[in-house]
């Protein structure tokens, strides 16, 4: 009995150690400072809380002290500014919660910003916050206004009235730090140059190294994206780390190979039916342009998700993980960080925002920036 049992102990134990060597073991290779992770709750908007959460390390790096700035005070903006525009294009374009990076800086020019703490966002009975209710009450209402054929003067003042009733009224001044500010006099004490911030993509229908809109719904203001080749996307994003930028992360992670139990996302092989990527790394297909492109063109690949880029990693195999800042809370393996491999990268990247400063000189210089 002993023997057996000796022998059963040993059986286990080289089980477990068999587990933990097929478990994924990620060294870090950068790991740059952040603000706590949030939670956008029940809404679509991520793109503002990937990008305030990259302000708040923009500020970290630039030595100021931690921020936590309101990302439903940006939202209240964006969406009178979809409102407008909706109404002003019969219906034609698009209004719902998604958006863009550049929309937290075309807001915050625009209407400054704000403390979490002066503008929360929240005047209805919730644990966080949830849009399920406001976006059909916005949308039924601009539709009824263009029903109406000709719109009143007042539409717009009625249409902030319903957001000031679920997200609360803008304030004309409040005091922060023992300092007196208006949102735009805050927006000016941070210090952020908005001009110090680009958006690039990597498609190869537009030439490299040049500007041009991103055609996705989200992009509702038709912004400018610089363009460049998918060798080129990857070294901005490994340079801007290792640099000590993080960057904002507009992609897609509707592919089953992003989970959320496990907290990876690699690019999965759809015939592996056991889908052995959750218990160790695997060979991943190599993306090259035309397959992104493809993948793209044909809406296998969306900008579903924007997140925060915080860092890089290697598995026990060496292979690349970037080490990303989610927005739906702390609850997940790694307490709200998800790990991305390179090649889930160049096939679901999107789009990035980064500080120019980030981008290897050889490249700038052809974006001449």
């Amino acid at each position: 009995m002993k023997k057996l049992f000796l022998s059963l102990m040993i059986l286990c134990l080289g089980l477990t150690i068999q587990a933990q060597e097929s478990d994924y073991n990620f060294i870090t290779v950068v790991d740059l400072e952040t603000t706590s992770v949030k939670s956008q709750g029940r809404t679509g908007t991520c793109w503002c809380f990937a990008t305030i959460s990259f302000l708040e390390s923009e500020l970290l790096r630039m030595g100021k002290p931690a921020y936590d700035l309101s990302e439903m005070y940006i939202v209240k903006k964006a969406y009178e500014e979809k409102a407008r525009l909706y109404i002003g294009n019969h219906g034609l374009s698009n209004f719902s919660q998604g958006g863009q990076a550049h929309d937290v800086f075309n807001e915050m020019i625009n209407h400054g910003i704000v403390p979490e703490s002066v503008f929360p966002g929240i005047q209805y009975r919730s644990e966080g916050h949830n849009h399920a209710e406001l976006s059909t009450v916005l949308k039924h209402y601009l539709d009824g206004v263009l029903e109406a054929r000709r719109p009143t003067t007042v539409w717009q003042e009625a249409f902030k009235a319903i957001l000031n009733v679920y997200l609360g009224e803008d304030p004309e001044t409040f005091t922060y730090e023992a300092i007196k500010y208006t949102p735009h006099a805050f927006y000016k004490s941070l210090k952020i140059n908005p001009d110090d911030y680009v958006e690039i993509m990597s498609y190869t229908n537009v030439p490299y190294y040049e500007k041009a809109p991103l055609l996705v719904p989200d992009n509702w203001s038709h912004d400018d994206y610089y363009n460049v080749p998918l060798d080129d996307f990857i070294e901005i994003m490994n340079y801007s780390l290792k640099q000590g930028y993080t960057f904002v992360w507009d992609g897609d992670m509707s592919d089953r190979g992003f989970t959320r139990k496990e907290g990876i996302a690699v690019v999965d092989d759809e015939e592996d039916e056991e889908k052995t990527f959750l218990k160790h790394p695997v060979d991943e297909k190599s993306i090259d342009p035309d397959f992104r492109q493809v993948e793209f063109e044909t809406f296998n690949v969306t900008d579903d998700h924007l997140m925060h880029i915080t860092g890089l990693s290697n598995d026990q195999n060496g292979t690349v993980y970037y080490k990303t800042k989610n927005s739906w809370g702390t609850d997940y393996k790694y307490d709200g960080y998800w790990y991305m491999s390179e090649q889930f990268m160049r096939l679901h990247t999107v789009a990035i925002m980064v500080h120019k400063d980030a981008i290897p000189k050889s490249i700038r210089k052809k974006l001449d920036l």
